[in-house]
């Protein structure tokens, strides 16, 4: 049996993610003002756009919380959900150049990345494909059609060209699949598979071949294409262990991107390494209780849907962070719930969202 006992979610949970939104908004505010005098004659336009997907986000969350019913397991949801997406991803590439890229349709004036909507719902569709087919996961006629539809929305990503968001969907969505019951040399199977599109697509394109050597040599070019990482690692440097003091960073005026992929790079400048530690245990807290909300779950369509969520926030803090560090090498991977970006934002709350939902269902069975 199962109760559902509305707005009785993980509190800790809720916390971790709230700290995090006001966090971002803070920042993004510190990060980008001078940027938006600058350039639009409107300190507050970042900051003002973040705030604005925040509220959205958290009426979203809530809205999830009092719906009784799991829509995130109905097939019909679901199912819609990935066609939606997948219709989205291929109409962005008509869109005009963004930066040199396609990444967001734009209506009203109002722009949407679908590819973060391509990360929940290939989380949820494969999550439907584990839990119905537990027991046959690892036959051909199951298994390839769900590698081909995930590889089909990570092909499209690739193409817009976002990189890192590709590699994180393709990464989230194998390991939610080996965590489902897919054997190990399936799972290998599959990854090795992968690494030939990958490569390609590195060489495809000279900016992203020249990191990438960059990375691997020692003689690096700190006006071009190590400009970015060498930028960070000054102000991660500069914070010391106590930070330079809120808004006093210098390095944001140098940074191509402070408000956005390297934000954290401005956090450790003004907040310093205990600043830096403190944000990285809200992370921890918030990947805590995403796994215990996944262990306690009532179905495990659940399970699996909590695991790949808790999962995909993790590697995404994760990849930020070390990009920031210069232990990989750059791509844009936006740090959750705390960079600029409404899309971001909104996609990550719609994760807590949902994890939030699962920990409201309470199945007497197990004494939960």
């Amino acid at each position: 049996m199962e109760l559902f006992r509305r707005f009785r979610f993980d509190p800790t949970l809720f916390l971790a993610a709230l700290i995090l939104v006001v966090l971002g908004v803070i920042m993004v505010f510190d990060t980008s003002s001078a940027l938006a005098a600058d350039k639009l004659s409107k300190p507050f336009h970042f900051a003002f756009n973040q705030l604005g997907g925040a509220a959205l986000g958290l009426v979203l969350v809530l809205g999830l919380t009092a719906v009784r019913k799991p829509l995130y397991e109905n097939k019909w949801f679901v199912y819609g959900l990935l066609g939606l997406t997948i219709l989205l991803l291929a109409a962005v590439l008509a869109m005009p150049e963004v930066a040199y890229t396609h990444r967001w349709l734009v209506f009203a004036g109002i722009r949407f990345q679908p590819s973060e909507l391509a990360k929940i719902s290939l989380i949820l569709f494969l999550a439907r494909i584990v839990s119905l087919s537990r027991e046959r996961i690892n036959e051909p006629k199951v298994l390839l059609p769900a590698v081909g539809i995930l590889g089909g929305a990570v092909l499209l990503i690739l193409l817009e060209p976002d990189f890192g968001t590709a590699l994180l969907t393709f990464a989230t969505g194998i390991l939610l699949l080996h965590i489902g019951g897919v054997r190990w040399k399936n799972f290998l199977a599959i990854g090795l598979g992968s690494i030939p599109v990958f490569v390609l697509f590195v060489l495809l394109a000279p900016y992203r071949l020249l990191r990438v050597l960059e990375f691997v040599t020692k003689n690096k070019d700190l006006q071009k294409a190590s400009y970015q990482v060498y930028q960070s690692q000054l102000a991660v440097a500069a914070g010391g262990l106590f930070g330079v003091s809120f808004g006093e960073g210098t390095q944001k005026y140098f940074l191509p991107a402070p408000h956005t992929d390297f934000i954290f790079s401005v956090i450790a400048e003004e907040m310093g390494l205990l600043g830096t530690l403190a944000i990285l245990g809200v992370f921890i807290v918030l990947v805590w209780r995403g796994l215990a909300v996944s262990m306690k779950a009532t179905t495990y369509s659940s399970q699996i849907i909590a695991a790949g969520l808790t999962f995909l926030l993790a590697v995404q803090a994760l990849v930020n962070v070390s990009v920031v560090l210069g232990l990989v090498p750059a791509k844009g991977v936006p740090l959750p719930f705390v960079s600029f970006g409404r899309s971001s934002l909104l996609c990550s709350l719609l994760a807590v969202g949902i994890l939030l939902h699962i920990s409201q269902r309470k199945g007497t069975a197990r004494g939960y």
